[in-house]
């Protein structure tokens, strides 16, 4: 056996034409199942010699709009003619997005910080070395929505890595322009390389990603964004030529996170009461919010001010912090074209 190949095994037919489903069986042997696996349901749909569409969400579980958006494409692609191929994963860790929580109830890991993942590692792991060399080679543009999740609220955003070649560069923007959502924002997430993205673009394939709601829960408006931006998608890369897809309702406003700047961090544990709303404009050395010492309630609280200008895109929705904790993202207005 290939000492690459991922532990994981499926009965999916990647090359074979028409619509099919299954699930990726993820070793798991445990006290109550010694010869176990954990299946994810995954589908994929073929037809001609268009190009490769990978889309996942549950990256975290307790981010919805993704899988929703995409257990509802599943419920159209078997009568929808294609020229291309589709592969969905809704539930991309699937222990985790069963749970209803960030990271996996089982190695409590984050799925969004283990790649390149490790074939012998835990589930969390098995589960990213299988998409970094069994699903991202087979594509050619990579999809992956998030929210989120029940730690903080975002704006409707769709996140962009732009690739510096020129060529390349204006397709992706095509696509960009296509989905139209309220916001595309370049992400700055101060040297983290473990992420799903970072290992897209070590693939060298074209990734969208996205954040659409918050609060654990599956926000209507960010839902809709991305139906509808999802079927502008599949218009542009002609993957779904013949179908209607909805006009824009978005002028997009494109931003960019700039480092540390943008961060607001809290140093102490407390309560934080944020003092701005999402989607305020701030200036430098403006308060973002206070944190109180619920031990010390008569004690003046910790103010946070905020280190650059910006636009709120970000907000933490728990109100008890802990030091590390991030409470406020920002983002500046950039142009891309």
């Amino acid at each position: 056996m290939d000492a690459q190949k991922s532990r994981i095994t499926t009965d999916i037919q990647f090359d074979q034409d028409g619509f099919q489903t299954g699930t990726l069986r993820v070793p798991h042997s445990v006290d109550r199942s010694a010869y176990g696996h954990i299946p994810i349901p995954i589908a994929v749909v073929k037809n001609g010699d268009g190009p490769t569409l990978l889309l996942t969400g549950g990256n975290h579980g307790d981010e919805y709009e993704g899988p929703v958006a995409l257990m509802k494409l599943l419920q159209h692609l078997p009568q929808t003619t294609i020229n291309g191929r589709i592969i969905v994963v809704p539930g991309l860790n699937f222990p985790a997005f069963l749970a209803g929580k960030r990271t996996s109830p089982i190695d409590h890991a984050n799925m969004n910080r283990v790649f390149p993942g490790k074939r012998d590692g835990t589930i969390t792991e098995l589960i990213a070395h299988y998409v970094d060399t069994e699903l991202f080679p087979r594509a050619d543009i990579i999809f992956d929505i998030h929210s989120g999740g029940q730690s903080f609220n975002h704006i409707p955003t769709l996140l962009i890595y732009p690739p510096r070649d020129v060529v390349k560069r204006a397709d992706y923007l095509r696509l960009v322009r296509s989905f139209a959502a309220p916001h595309a924002m370049v992400m700055d997430l101060l040297g983290e390389d473990r992420t799903y993205g970072a290992a897209v673009e070590r693939r060298g394939k074209l990734f969208l990603c996205g954040e659409f709601g918050g609060y654990g829960t599956c926000n209507p408006d960010g839902l809709a964004i991305v139906e509808e931006g999802l079927a502008r998608l599949l218009r542009t890369l002609r993957i779904v030529p013949d179908e209607a897809a909805p006009d824009p309702r978005f002028d997009t406003r494109y931003l960019q996170v700039e480092g540390q700047k943008h961060y607001v961090f809290s140093p102490v544990t407390g309560v934080f009461e944020p003092t701005i709303k999402l989607g305020d404009r701030v200036t430098k050395g403006q308060l973002a919010g206070r944190v109180f010492n619920p031990h010390t309630p008569w004690a003046a609280p910790l103010e946070l001010n905020f280190t650059g200008d910006g636009i709120a895109v970000c907000i933490r929705s728990f109100a008890g912090v802990e030091p590390g904790d991030c409470v406020v993202l920002l983002a500046s207005d950039t142009a891309l074209d």
